[in-house]
């Protein structure tokens, strides 16, 4: 898979990480006082929407895949801290099971992409084909510079199967 192609499929998914757990805790409306547990989880998926958003602006600009793996890193960790907030604080915060599976699904989901990236980044450059101006300049065959060997399908001198 390409890294333009990664990236792509990365920037469509990662609206899911920050706002799977988002859909349940609705923003407040009026300015009631939050508890602390959803002010902290706020501000963690605030993190990771922010670090997303930088990997969906990388990904429109094309960015090498250096500045892409350490965009990926970054949102992990972020998205890692928030899933261990939600699965130590569960209980009191009332965070349901299904949701901290899906953060967990989504925190899968973008090693796996963070992985395929880094290992692009790290790769060596592939070397450059031939330019369309070196196909170009390239030498025009002749009668000077044709060598006539005595190879096997060398009909011009006599037949494929040999001297009869």
């Amino acid at each position: 898979m390409s890294l333009r192609r990664t990236l792509r499929i990365a920037a469509c998914l990662l609206p899911f990480a920050a706002g799977t757990a988002a859909a349940q805790f609705p923003a407040p409306q009026a300015p009631q006082q939050e508890s602390p547990c959803v002010t902290e989880f706020f501000k963690l998926r605030d993190t990771a929407s922010k670090k997303a958003e930088a990997i969906r602006a990388a990904s429109q600009r094309h960015a090498q895949p250096q500045e892409a793996c350490g965009l990926f890193n970054a949102f992990s960790t972020a998205e890692a801290k928030m899933l261990k907030y939600a699965t130590d604080n569960s209980v009191w915060c009332g965070i349901p099971p299904q949701i901290i599976t899906q953060i967990k699904e989504q925190h899968a989901k973008t090693n796996e992409i963070r992985t395929k990236i880094c290992q692009a980044a790290a790769a060596p450059p592939r070397p450059a084909g031939p330019t369309l101006s070196d196909a170009l300049s390239a030498p025009i065959t002749d009668s000077n510079n044709i060598k006539t060997g005595r190879g096997t399908f060398d009909t011009l001198t006599g037949t494929p199967l040999g001297n009869r």
